[in-house]
């Protein structure tokens, strides 16, 4: 019988010493991940308005420029009768507030704008930012990124014309064409100039095309 219960007290033990073991690894780990900056998870941003039917979001790590965007699409977007031109021109500035403003971003995950694109079009739009424009974004899952980022203080925009558009299968003869230009709170030397597609899609008008030279 003692022999038995000198095995079950050795058994307890080492199960003990590999669950500590176990803990102290996970704990050094995550503490690694969380130094380096190497562990890339996604933050829950909390949603605070959206406008019905459309499926656009306000969160609540936006911008005072974006809320008041925001706001304004949705009174136009409220109308028995919306005014398209109006819907394209707040719906430019919007996307690009967003796309183009890193600082209030989680991580290079987390691209700006995507909502407002063409759903074909999105997996490519991603691919590209996180490739270019936030390839260099480091996560602030954590509270703590020191990096310098650009903030959107203003987008000016104006529309060149309505042209024929084409994206895979689909056609638009009446796509809006727009040149912008931003507005930063510092100057960081990123891109502030350049020109949008938006397509009809069904009710809604989506961004199919960006280019970082102004259109004629």
């Amino acid at each position: 019988m003692a022999r038995r219960k000198k095995r079950k007290l050795k058994v307890g033990r080492i199960i003990i010493l590999i669950f500590l073991l176990g803990v102290l690894c996970a704990s050094g780990y995550f503490a690694y991940q969380k130094f380096t900056g190497k562990r890339d998870v996604t933050k829950k941003v909390k949603e605070i308005s959206n406008i019905k039917g459309y499926g656009y979001t306000l969160k609540e790590n936006a911008t005072d420029y974006y809320k008041k965007l925001f706001k304004k699409l949705g009174k136009v977007l409220s109308s028995d009768d919306v005014d398209v031109d109006k819907y394209a021109e707040i719906e430019s500035q919007m996307f690009v507030a967003d796309f183009f403003n890193l600082d209030n971003k989680v991580s290079k995950n987390d691209v700006g704008g995507v909502e407002f694109v063409y759903e074909p079009y999105k997996n490519d739009f991603k691919k590209y930012a996180m490739d270019s424009i936030y390839k260099s974004v480091t996560s602030n899952v954590y509270g703590n990124r020191k990096q310098s980022l650009p903030i959107v203080d203003d987008v000016k925009v104006s529309k060149v014309k309505n042209e024929s558009f084409k994206y895979g299968d689909s056609s638009d003869d009446e796509a809006y064409v727009f040149n912008f230009s931003i507005t930063y709170k510092d100057d960081l030397d990123y891109q502030d100039s350049g020109s949008l597609i938006l397509i009809h899609s069904g009710k809604k008008l989506e961004v199919a095309a960006m280019s970082e030279n102004e259109a004629s």
